[in-house]
């Protein structure tokens, strides 16, 4: 007979204790936090984001340089890790796996041939499914499955939460557990809205215009971490007025679930314009939250949404390993939708708006180009320009 305690064991779910692997500002560690896990240990070696850590988790012991650490704690549950991307994305460098930024995902195999875990939870960019053909997928799974773990990812988007435009792909393994289990119970159609410039705020990349936009309808587009030397590159947005702004930091932590104010800490240790990059390099906090509600109350993988075998080349945006084959998932990218305010109204602070430079170089590309440009876009632009100018002017002469 079953005992009350393992009852309310299993009514109350699962806690599980992280070790953080690549922390960053502890965007995993802050959502799985809020499912009720608990974070037993940071490893991050960047001082701005060291800073941020030591201030929001002083509790949390910190180690330095994952190259330096032994060996998890022996009672660790779930090792996660955003592991670098800098040789994955497609902004970047595109080096692949064995980039020397991206490479450092081998210390995480290097600590779990030292003490395997039960629960293993890794985010990178999309783009890994098939840089090279998707040899880092292929690397990091078959690590997975050379060590006993059964594994499944998924891409989802932070738009499912928030009104930024993110796709992440999320592996979970477990040598105890379905992973597909938790990764693939949630699954919701949702219709977008379509390009309205007088009723919604949309954004775009402005350091864009030859061969991307970023168009986001209702929403930014994907938050970036800047320069290596800590130049922001915030998007932009194309209010429903005409004014083109760019959003304010303490709006960009929000985009990412975090609370105002959350990197300042950072600027005690560095220039506080890297707090641009600590924001752009975060995994969304509604994700992991998700992902932390589905670790403690899992739901029965539902096989219907099997599909053919495959051998990677590239991976689909879903997947599993049951321990014998790969396996393409039916699934898409939102497993939930959140009621949420529109774009314009979920920004609480002024934006800086766009310099009348930056909008002359912006047009300058998106005149040479061969992208087509929602309707009126370019128009809006161009307004805006001899508004700002008009106004710059104006300014000038009255000193």
């Amino acid at each position: 007979m079953t005992s009350p305690e393992a009852i309310d064991r299993e009514i109350d779910g699962r806690r599980l204790r992280i070790a953080g692997l690549f922390a960053g500002i502890g965007g995993f560690e802050l959502g799985l936090a809020r499912a009720g896990h608990r974070a037993i240990l940071f490893c991050e070696n960047w001082s701005p984001a060291v800073a941020v850590l030591a201030s929001r988790f002083p509790e949390i012991p910190r180690v330095g340089d994952v190259c330096g650490l032994h060996d998890l704690p022996s009672e660790t549950d779930l090792v996660c890790a955003g592991f670098p991307c800098q040789d994955l994305s497609q902004a970047g460098r595109t080096a692949g796996i064995a980039g020397a930024r991206s490479s450092l995902v081998g210390e995480l195999f290097r600590l779990l041939d030292r003490r395997p875990v039960p629960w293993v939870l890794l985010e990178n960019v999309p783009f890994m499914l098939r840089l090279g053909r998707g040899r880092a997928m292929s690397h990091v799974l078959g690590a997975l499955e050379e060590r006993g773990y059964r594994w499944a990812y998924r891409v989802v988007d932070t738009l499912a939460f928030l009104p930024q435009r993110r796709e992440r792909v999320f592996i979970l393994a477990s040598r105890e557990n379905d992973p597909a289990d938790v990764l693939f119970g949630d699954d919701v159609t949702v219709d977008l809205p379509r390009t309205d410039l007088d009723r919604y705020a949309h954004g775009f990349y402005w350091t864009e215009g030859l061969r991307g936009l970023g168009w986001a309808v209702d929403a930014v587009p994907t938050l970036k971490n800047g320069s290596a030397v800590g130049i922001p590159s915030p998007p932009a947005i194309l209010l429903q007025d005409g004014r083109v702004v760019k959003p304010d930091l303490r709006d960009a932590e929000r985009l990412q679930g975090f609370p105002a104010d959350w990197t300042a800490p950072a600027a005690d240790v560095a220039r506080a314009s890297y707090r641009w990059s600590l924001v752009g390099n975060a995994v969304s906090v509604p994700v992991a939250e998700w992902l932390g509600r589905r670790l403690r109350w899992p739901m029965p993988y539902d096989h219907r949404r099997d599909r053919l075998d495959f051998d990677g080349a590239p991976w689909p945006l879903a997947a599993r390993w049951d321990g014998k084959r790969r396996i393409a998932v039916d699934i898409g990218t939102f497993p939930v939708r959140r009621r949420r305010p529109h774009l314009h109204e979920f920004l609480t602070f002024p934006g800086t708006p766009l310099s009348p430079r930056a909008i002359r170089g912006f047009l300058a590309r998106a005149r040479r180009s061969r992208l087509r440009f929602p309707d009126g876009f370019l128009e809006r632009l161009e307004n805006f320009l001899a508004r700002t100018t008009v106004s710059v002017r104006g300014s000038v002469a009255a000193e």
